[in-house]
């Protein structure tokens, strides 16, 4: 009789394109967050928390480069009808679930209805480096408001949203663009082919890479990558090109050149016009707001790439350099993305209800304050109180719990007292800044002896024996002083 096989242990591993995080990168994306969410509170924006799962009927056809809806996210359908039951899925932003969300509760929302939301999106997509099938988005979104005004509003918020976290203004720039505005230049181009205008697009997405010569190659007959490959263009004689070129290259030296540019570039097109004249209105609302140049420009260059814009789109660009993994310089890029969409919540209703918002890549701006040199992988962990005695653990009890209620972070050790080494060891591990000691010869004396961790490590570090006789990392104190002197010490490590 053969032996029945053992079941295989699981592999200890995160599935692919997915990450853990641990606490440190946990508590700065928290107070990331805690801070993005007072700029939108201050701006009068209201938390809204949807669920995780939608329709896959719901989301729609709006994730980028993907043809059907259950490509590119995490979709099941439901067991108990597998033949006529929805398909669900795992939300891949927050913008589409705010349109069912306004759609089905619209006569308890007012209008406008301003909502900001945050938390874990999901995509389907193959992942590379920093390219993740989890993250975090945060947005903020005005729905049924027909107004430029509300799209300045946009644009100022996250300037001020960048400077609150720690982008110092000139490491940034918020690029804003008008889809009306690209609309009357394919309409001066003439063309019909709704292919072909997709194609003239995506060329006009890959101008900040290839630059203008390399636009008009690939708006014609096509031109050799970095790599050797040869790229079909898209088949426009230099005429049909010339209005994508003027429109690219329209940016001058200040707005008013920009859009007088922009005008000459769309020719006779009314809904080209009109697009400029939404930017001269967002400038306008823009300047008096006191938002110039050194934080927000015009550039016709930034097309934002999902299928639902439909008047200003605008970008968030990180612009102090790094390096990449050759050690060659590069801007950071973009942190942060949205627009006007009129068109997403008729989906549901069958009107169009006007929004426009904005999503902030909460991981890359984390990232980028790291290689700014603002945050520390580091975190400064809870005052560890050491068991000498185990007879004696509601002593040591009484101590944690007389600093976690004067709000001090602490904890008492909990693994196996017999190694008094092993509890000192644990506290550095913990990044403790202070360890709490009470023997039986200080419990009759009614003292305390504290050690200061930090100082520890700097004396071990660069102190002579002369200055560590000076300056001792250990000391005593009395049992009834343990809060205000803990939250002394605590207070003179801070500073």
């Amino acid at each position: 009789m053969a032996k029945p096989k053992k079941t295989p242990r699981p592999k200890a591993q995160t599935p692919k394109g997915f990450r853990d995080y641990f606490g440190a990168e946990v508590a700065q994306r928290t107070d990331m967050l805690r801070t993005i969410a007072g700029v939108y509170h201050r701006y009068g924006f209201e938390a809204l928390e949807s669920a995780a799962v939608e329709t896959v009927e719901a989301l729609g056809k709006f994730l980028p480069d993907v043809d059907r809806p259950n490509e590119g996210v995490f979709a099941w359908q439901e067991e108990d009808d597998k033949d006529n039951g929805d398909w669900l899925a795992l939300r891949y932003d927050l913008t589409a679930p705010l349109a069912r969300v306004f759609a089905q509760h619209r006569n308890d929302l007012p209008t406008p209805y301003r909502r900001f939301a945050m938390g874990p999106v999901w995509r389907n997509e193959k992942p590379g480096p920093g390219r993740f099938r989890q993250f975090y988005q945060c947005d903020a979104d005005t729905v049924g408001s027909g107004s430029i005004a509300a799209d300045s509003e946009i644009c100022a918020m996250l300037s001020d949203t960048l400077e609150a976290v720690g982008i110092d203004r000139g490491d940034y720039v918020i690029r804003i663009n008008n889809r009306k505005v690209l609309n009357g230049v394919l309409e001066v181009m003439g063309l019909s082919d709704d292919a072909q205008k997709a194609d003239v697009l995506r060329t006009i997405d890959k101008f900040d890479k290839v630059g203008e010569s390399g636009v008009r190659e690939l708006l014609g007959k096509g031109r050799l990558d970095a790599s050797g490959a040869y790229i079909d263009g898209v088949g426009l004689d230099a005429e049909q090109a010339e209005p994508v070129i003027a429109f690219l290259t329209s940016k001058a030296d200040d707005t008013a050149g920009t859009l007088a540019n922009l005008r000459a570039a769309i020719g006779d097109s009314d809904v080209g016009a009109k697009g400029v004249d939404e930017l001269q209105q967002m400038a306008d609302l823009l300047a008096a707001g006191g938002y110039g140049p050194d934080r927000i420009i015009i550039d016709p260059s930034v097309v934002r790439g999902l299928g639902y814009y439909t008047g200003p789109v605008f970008e968030a660009e990180l612009t102090f350099e790094i390096k990449d993994e050759k050690g060659r310089s590069r801007s950071f890029g973009s942190v942060a993305g949205g627009g006007r969409y009129d068109d997403l919540v008729k989906r549901f209703t069958g009107q169009e209800v006007p929004a426009t918002g904005v999503s902030i890549g909460v991981d890359r701006l984390l990232a980028a304050l790291h290689m700014k040199g603002r945050l520390s992988t580091e975190t400064t962990g809870p005052v560890v109180v050491t068991v000498m005695d185990r007879d004696r653990m509601a002593d040591y009890q009484a101590i944690v719990s007389e600093l976690r209620a004067a709000g001090i972070r602490a904890e008492m050790y909990l693994g196996n007292p017999k190694n008094f080494g092993n509890q000192l060891k644990y506290a550095d591990q913990r990044n403790s800044p202070i360890a709490i000691i009470q023997g039986g010869d200080e419990l009759e004396q009614g003292i305390l002896q504290v050690k200061d961790l930090i100082l520890g490590a700097k004396i071990a570090e660069t102190a002579t024996h002369e200055e560590w006789k000076e300056r001792p990392s250990q000391f005593e104190i009395p049992r009834a002083d343990l809060v205000a002197r803990i939250t002394q010490l605590l207070a003179d490590q801070s500073s």
